[in-house]
């Protein structure tokens, strides 16, 4: 091995139509497409939707691929108020629990965990939940900044789990949790940390960006991603929560973690000036 190579050494997920990688991997080798469409609980699509691109105001499509009980959280497990998760954005509950099973899949017990250096990389750009407190101000409590912050998004699973490192939360739009876990990595390689908690996470909670994508004709409008396709059309917008468990190869070879797959390099760029904002270059 060499002494800069990055060992994941736990992961868990929850994805659309997979509560967790045991369910992600099935969805995989049977090539299943879990794209529905937004549930009602989010919002009522209805009201928004048009099938013209033209319509201010509307999306021509609500296709998306969504997780189930998207609302749902233990309070009592992590130590938080019924009253103070009701204002606590989904994506904050999620990642906890998402986390607690990552370090159950690597076989670590969080509270040997507590009080070291571990460092927590959150990649999210959403804050669909906060939108919901726009059209009524009133409904906002004393929960409402830090349970709808981006930066709390990471902060969250240091404050719970009670550990030092660094902790921080990255908005990179589509790419936020590979620059993620790729400055997680380059902390392992630095020696600044020896372990690292790396998630990302995203839900639907608002029509807004539905409406958005709409106006740029980025939603396909049959429903279906079609990569490198000739009869693509756009994409479809998804929602889910991963988190891996890092550690440096030495201090996981010293604790006899069971090594799932190895970092060997990583490295983030920025394409520069192309033909347009959201427009890649091939060069690059």
């Amino acid at each position: 091995t060499r002494r800069d190579e990055v060992a994941i050494v736990g992961y868990a997920c929850r994805l659309p139509g997979a509560r967790d990688s045991d369910g992600f991997w099935k969805l995989l080798r049977h090539n299943l497409c879990t794209v529905t469409q937004i549930t009602p609980d989010r919002f009522p699509t209805q009201t928004y939707y048009h099938p013209s691109p033209d319509q201010i105001g509307r999306s021509y499509s609500f296709a998306a691929g969504v997780i189930n009980d998207v609302w749902g959280f233990d309070t009592t497990a992590f130590g938080m108020s019924p009253r103070e998760a009701e204002q606590v954005d989904p994506q904050h509950r999620h990642l906890l629990e998402v986390t607690h099973d990552a370090l159950a899949h690597a076989g670590i017990r969080p509270s040997l965990l507590a009080g070291s250096p571990v460092g927590v990389y959150v990649g999210a750009s959403s804050v669909d939940h906060a939108a919901r407190f726009f059209a009524d101000p009133s409904a906002a409590g004393m929960h409402m900044m830090t349970g709808n912050s981006l930066s709390i998004m990471a902060n969250r699973i240091s404050y719970t789990f009670d550990l030092r490192g660094p902790s921080l939360a990255i908005d990179t739009a589509c790419t936020s949790s590979l620059v993620a876990l790729n400055l997680a990595a380059e902390a392992i390689r630095s020696g600044a940390i020896e372990t690292a908690i790396v998630g990302g996470v995203n839900l639907l909670l608002s029509p807004f960006s539905y409406i958005g994508f709409s106006r740029a004709s980025m939603l396909s409008p049959t429903g279906l991603c079609r990569p490198f396709d000739a009869s693509a059309d756009g994409y479809v917008r998804a929602e889910g929560a991963i988190v891996v468990v890092l550690r440096s190869m030495s201090s996981a070879l010293k604790s006899r973690s069971r090594i799932h797959a190895v970092i060997v390099g990583s490295g983030v760029n920025q394409d520069g000036r192309t033909t347009g904002m959201s427009l890649p270059s091939a060069e690059s």
